[in-house]
């Protein structure tokens, strides 16, 4: 896991650094950069995989293309048998493989690949960027001058590296790619098919199959990996699995002392023989590191802000013991975890509204997983968005996961707790789902701690003074300390997802979309 940064049409490195130095949270182990006269690539690196040979840019074996890039390739080991025949690779990199892949497949390289990933490939007039399916890994893009006061485009993993020198900023759209020859390209979307026929018994192995080969190819590490453990079923599944793979796991949980997330945690580390940590957060601490979470998150959606504090909290623990960290972001969407997914009432409807969901994550639930993980340094894997697995449970019909039991209860997620109800205690298995924030604690603790922060607040003065759409004073809170943290806070507000009254994921902006002639423009 590592930050890239670059600039397209100007070869001016000292903007590159200035942009690549403000990721250095998302790459502490190491920094490079190639500049050609035309283009800068610039790259921060966390050394997960061939911690002392993968250092970045890499190159192909007659150096006149070069890559930085951001994720893990879960394929690789296939990819670099395959392409071994007929390149020389200097490192056991993962991305050196995509390198070598483009240069055979050129635009079809991304669709090849298996993982979480944004890169950037260039020769000496050619930039290819990507960005993987489901948008795990951040990309944005914008336009601005460089040192010369010419205009140029540039990228970056982050919004807040680009906010106080561009002049327009956008994310790069999930499961596309753009070649600065013919612009932007989709080449995935979330599968669409109806429900696949299939017998309850063998949808409910088929699931366990896939999310047991999920994990097991995300537990590729040369570094120690641990887990996210609230108690829920999602985390613990995870947890679970991966502990089939390891002598050793760490796990790790947060909440406030007596929560429902710390106890249950408890129960599930101890039935599975991790090395558990917990931390337990205060309200004063939370009072205090609000602006920094708000800041790394960018983003003030009061629910979003909400989980992530117990991300922030968490991931901090875990940079203390591991560098990777698998969550169970995924699984609400793919299976019907929530609420609202009850009120819908036609399967068919269900279904669809699941893979809507999927494809909103990227600036949503993985916004936040991606900034508070790398916030600490570490990198966090999201199992059961891997695509070969999406694709299974999208084949589940809607009624195996919201299903109504005998005694009368509409259970969600039936197929998945069906699937794994021999790897966990029946009481966690079949636990009702709560939200991160809810069940650490969260909400209790913030009614505590922001009252005094919420006294000057009037909501209908501030969308006046503001024009922005902001739900509550709580969120007005979030909206300002944003705004408060960038020079420039327009750009960043401009790109910020939010979670409607009903659950369902809008645009803060609805006008901001792909502009191919931002990026369009050669040099």
């Amino acid at each position: 896991m590592c930050g890239i940064a670059g600039l397209w049409g100007s070869s001016d490195r000292g903007t590159v650094q200035r942009v690549s130095d403000g990721l250095v949270h998302r790459g502490p182990d190491g920094a490079g950069m190639h500049v050609q006269p035309n283009g800068v690539l610039g790259h921060r690196r966390l050394a997960i995989m061939d911690p002392l040979g993968g250092a970045q840019p890499l190159y192909d074996e007659a150096r006149r293309m070069a890559i930085v890039a951001n994720g893990e390739i879960y394929n690789f080991p296939r990819l670099r048998r395959e392409l071994s025949d007929r390149h020389t690779f200097a490192t056991t990199s993962d991305n050196e493989a995509i390198l070598h892949l483009f240069e055979e497949r050129g635009s079809d390289t991304p669709a090849a690949l298996e993982g979480m990933f944004a890169f950037a490939i260039c020769d000496e007039d050619r930039l290819f960027l990507a960005r993987d399916p489901i948008g795990i890994k951040p990309l944005y893009y914008g336009r601005g001058t460089d040192a010369s006061g010419a205009a140029v485009t540039a990228f970056a993993s982050e919004m807040k590296a680009l906010a106080d020198w561009a002049d327009e900023l956008h994310e790069f759209p999930a499961g596309h790619y753009f070649d600065s020859r013919t612009g932007f390209a989709l080449y995935y979307e979330v599968p669409t098919a109806p429900p696949v026929e299939r017998s309850v018994e063998d949808h409910v192995a088929l699931v366990r199959k896939g999310l047991e080969a999920a994990v097991a190819s995300h537990m590729m590490s040369d570094v120690p990996v641990g887990a996210f453990l609230s108690g829920g079923l999602d985390s613990s599944v995870i947890a679970a699995l991966a502990r089939r793979h390891v002598d050793e796991l760490h796990t790790f949980s947060v909440g406030l002392a007596g929560s429902r997330d710390i106890e249950a945690a408890r129960q599930v580390a101890a039935h599975l023989g991790s090395i558990h940590h917990e931390y337990l957060m205060t309200p004063s601490e939370v009072v205090e590191k609000l602006p920094e979470i708000v800041h790394a998150l960018e983003s003030f959606d009061q629910d979003l802000v909400r989980s992530a504090i117990p991300t922030y909290f968490c991931s901090r623990l875990a940079a203390e013991h591991v560098k990777v960290i698998l969550t169970g972001e995924g699984a609400d969407e793919l299976f019907a975890g929530y609420a609202y997914h009850k009120d819908l009432g036609d399967p068919a409807v269900l279904h669809r509204e699941l893979g809507r969901s999927v494809s909103t994550l990227h600036n949503i639930n993985l916004q936040r997983v991606d900034r508070l993980t790398m916030l600490h340094s570490i990198e966090g894997r999201v199992p059961f968005l891997d695509t070969g697995f999406i694709a299974l449970a999208l084949s589940v019909p809607a009624e195996l996961k919201l299903a109504r039991t005998s005694d009368g209860r509409v259970v969600e997620k039936w197929v998945l707790r069906m699937a794994c109800e021999d790897l966990l205690p029946p009481e966690i298995v079949w636990r009702t789902k709560e939200q991160f924030d809810e069940g650490s604690g969260t909400v209790d603790l913030l009614g505590e701690a922001l009252d005094p922060l919420l006294g000057d607040i009037d909501l209908d003065r501030y969308h006046a003074a503001t024009n922005e759409p902001v739900r509550s004073a709580e969120e007005a809170l979030y909206h300002r300390m944003l705004s408060a943290s960038y020079a420039r806070p327009e750009l960043i507000l401009r790109n910020v997802a939010r979670w409607t009254d009903d659950r369902l994921e809008q645009p803060h902006d609805v006008s901001v979309g792909v502009d191919v002639d931002v990026l369009a423009t050669r040099p």
